[in-house]
């Protein structure tokens, strides 16, 4: 039959090396974390599977609204739902607030329990396997940010450089929302 293409299915090495390597994307160790940056120099992690969808929000379609929490920066209309977009900084007791001096604002928003809500950022890192098992105790934690911290990685030690763990539930649920 004309246009018929036999298709080879024996592989050479280069071909198996490529498979091999495929299959070694597979396999993941430890569980999916977004890692990003509260401030500028503070780099925190939340699980996978709480994060709705990271949007990158400009300040315009953030409606401020009166007489409500400092922290809190407004409402963003998502995907038709209008939910409450909060500086994460703020919540976690930072002495420096978000920058919003810029076209738009880096926002995750999480959901627990049917609750959505939006965490205004500094920047998004991307998507990180990270093993659980390897979660250690938080040191040195201001008691600001204490609640909300459920560990931490050691990434690496010679420069004390942690990445926390944040506890999403203690976010959503905290008495902030009430002042």
């Amino acid at each position: 039959m004309s246009g018929m293409v036999d298709l080879d299915l024996s592989m050479g090495a280069d071909q198996v090396q490529v498979a091999s390597e495929f299959q070694q994307l597979e396999i993941r160790e430890g569980e999916l974390h977004l890692r990003f940056f509260v401030t500028p120099t503070q780099e925190l992690a939340l699980p996978a599977i709480i994060v709705r969808e990271v949007v990158s929000a400009p300040l315009d379609r953030i409606t401020p609204i009166p007489n409500t929490s400092s922290l809190l920066l407004g409402t963003i209309n998502l995907r038709g739902r209008v939910i409450w977009v909060a500086d994460l900084s703020q919540i976690l007791g930072e002495s420096i607030a978000l920058n919003t001096e810029r076209p738009e604002i880096p926002v995750i928003a999480i959901e627990e329990q049917e609750i959505l809500l939006g965490l205004a950022v500094d920047r998004i890192v991307g998507m990180e396997w990270l093993s659980a098992e390897k979660v250690q105790q938080p040191t040195q934690v201001a008691n600001s940010m204490a609640p909300f911290v459920r560990g931490e990685w050691v990434l690496d030690e010679d420069i004390h450089q942690r990445l926390r763990l944040l506890d999403h539930k203690a976010i959503i649920s905290s008495e902030l929302w009430a002042a």
